[in-house]
Parts: C-alpha cells; structure tokens; sequence
C-alpha cells in the first residue's frame, strides 16, 4: 500500500482538488487566450497553447506532489518502493507483451462498434499536433509523453487515488473505479476500454511491486511504442 502513515486524508484530498483546479483553469485560460488572439495561443500547435495544455494537470501533478511530499517528510524513492529497477523492467515489459495485443483489438473492435453506430472516430488532438505539427511540437510531446506523464499520472492515479480507496478499505473501487476514471480522462472513446485495461495492468504492477517505479516504467514503454508506431504512420502517409 502506498498511502503512508503521515498522509492525512484531508491533505490529500487538497492535493487532488489543486491537480484538478490547476488543469479546469488551465484549460480555460488556454481556450480564452486562443479565442482573443494572443501571441502564442493563436492555434492548437503555437507554444504557449501546446505547453499550457499539457502541463496544466501533469504538471501541477508534478509540482504539487513534490511539494506535498516534502511537507510529509516523504521521499520519491518509497513512492517508488523497495523493488530494484531490474525487476520492475522485468515485469513492465512482460505486461507490455501481454497486454498490448489485447488493446490493439479492443481499440479496433471499438472503432468498428463506433463506426457502426456511425459515431465519428478521431485521432486525439496530440496525435494529430504529433504527425502534422512542427519538429519542436514532435520533439516536446515525445518527452511529454515518454517522462513527463508516466510520472504525473502514475502519481494521481495509483499514487493518490488508488492507494487512498485501499486505505480506506475500498480496493474494488480502486481497480475499477481508478480505471475507468483513468481511460475517461484521455476522453477519447475508441481507446476508452484498452486504456481501461491498460490501467488494470498497471494497477497489478502497482500491488505486485508496492510502488510506482514499475507502472511508470510500464506506462513510459507503452506510450513510447505508441510513438514509435505514430513515426511509421506518419512515413507512410507521408507524399512520396
């Protein structure tokens, strides 16, 4: 369990309440600042837009759970338990060799469901930025995507809201519940259900390793393939 004794519930659940305040303000600014034109808010690649994005829920996720950390006397490495780095790499790319084939046909059994229910299916706006945005916009949703929010979201969602329903004796709701709230927040429909058991495997890597290391190794190797996938693509429809 990660929840430690000098957490008190109150400051954690402050914690979570700043994340979210920090990413419903953050992409309201964005909107407004885009809608009045200022200079690097003009479009969804220019800087200001792209980086007020991105790092309005992990980044406060990041800064804010430093700082709660430190105010708890709580170093990253127990968040990230006692398991060495070897075995958590391990066990995160035989969940990778799992787990990836199975989200690959739910992503396409959805898509061929949505269609169906002719539901218009779209790539995500990052992964659009990503194939047709400019090199720095490539460059800085790789590291968003590979460090940045393996760290963040494994410290929100397994972190803070998984280990807080097992503290408080709720660890269904913590596997299913911090799941669906995890695959939601990408609010994507056709990637909905694979990244619901993306964050099963995750979660299991969580209780199997007794902290993070190992799910945001597992969350980085996964999103990394995703990018890799993303250059293919963008080769292959690229004009000749």
């Amino acid at each position: 369990m990660l929840w430690k004794k000098t957490w008190e519930p109150g400051a954690v659940l402050a914690l979570l309440g700043g994340i979210l305040a920090t990413f419903l303000f953050g992409n309201l600014a964005a909107a407004c600042l885009r809608q009045a034109g200022v200079l690097g808010f003009k479009s969804d690649d220019s800087a200001g837009y792209v980086m007020l994005i991105t790092l309005s829920f992990q980044g406060a996720a990041l800064v804010l759970g430093a700082l709660f950390l430190k105010f708890h006397d709580t170093p990253w490495r127990e968040v990230f338990g006692a398991t060495g780095w070897p075995r958590c790499l391990r066990l995160a790319c035989l969940v990778l060799v799992v787990v990836a084939p199975v989200m690959f046909a739910l992503k396409f059994l959805s898509e061929l469901l949505l269609q169906k229910l002719h539901w218009s299916v779209e790539d995500q706006r990052a992964v659009e930025l990503f194939l047709d945005g400019k090199l720095w916009v490539r460059v800085y949703l790789s590291f968003f995507a590979v460090v940045l929010a393996p760290l963040a979201e494994e410290f929100v969602f397994r972190g803070l809201l998984f280990s807080t329903a097992k503290h408080f004796g709720r660890p269904l709701l913590g596997w299913l519940g911090v799941s669906f709230l995890f695959a939601a927040f990408h609010a994507n429909a056709p990637i909905f259900l694979p990244l619901f058991v993306r964050s099963l495997a995750l979660t299991w890597l969580c209780e199997k390793t007794g902290g993070l290391l190992a799910p945001v190794i597992a969350h980085s190797l996964f999103n990394a393939g995703n990018l890799g996938l993303l250059f293919f693509q963008a080769h292959l429809t690229r004009p000749s």
